[in-house]
């Protein structure tokens, strides 16, 4: 064989040997990068049914303290009645019907209360993992740069 015959299969050996190991180094940074979208979408999908136990147990949560306040609210107008079908006089009627009107808003606004504070809670609790994915997501696409 002549130099130039040796000279070109040279370099067709050695830019077959570097396409390969580009091909090579391209399908690791493939697979690597798949495994991490994986990762993160499993991250992702966890975090979501985190949320949802979360809203879930807020909704039931809300649900029973709404029951319990009804049957006791419930409970105090049948005793307010009672009270008002013994009064005496009209007087004692319209005390009885103001003192149990005023108890009735104060313990209204009062469960109105508690009620927004666990929403306020339930809320916090639902967005938390999501809002941790989200940072991890940002804090990931960031570091590529």
């Amino acid at each position: 064989m002549d130099t130039g015959t040796e000279a070109f299969k040279s370099t067709v050996e050695r830019a077959s040997v570097a396409g390969n190991q580009a091909f090579k180094d391209g399908v690791e940074k493939s697979l690597g990068m798949l495994n991490e979208v994986n990762s993160l979408s499993k991250g992702n999908i966890e975090a979501v049914i985190e949320s949802m136990t979360a809203a879930t147990k807020g909704v039931e949560t809300v649900g029973a303290q709404t029951a319990a306040f009804a049957k006791k609210n419930w409970e105090d107008a049948v005793a307010a009645g009672k009270s008002l079908s013994s009064a005496k006089s009209v007087q004692e009627v319209i005390e009885l019907q103001s003192s149990w009107a005023k108890s009735s808003i104060e313990a209204y606004v009062s469960e109105m209360n508690t009620i927004s504070e666990t929403l306020s809670a339930s809320f916090k609790d639902t967005f938390k993992p999501i809002n941790a994915r989200m940072t991890d997501a940002v804090e990931k696409f960031q570091s590529y740069k």
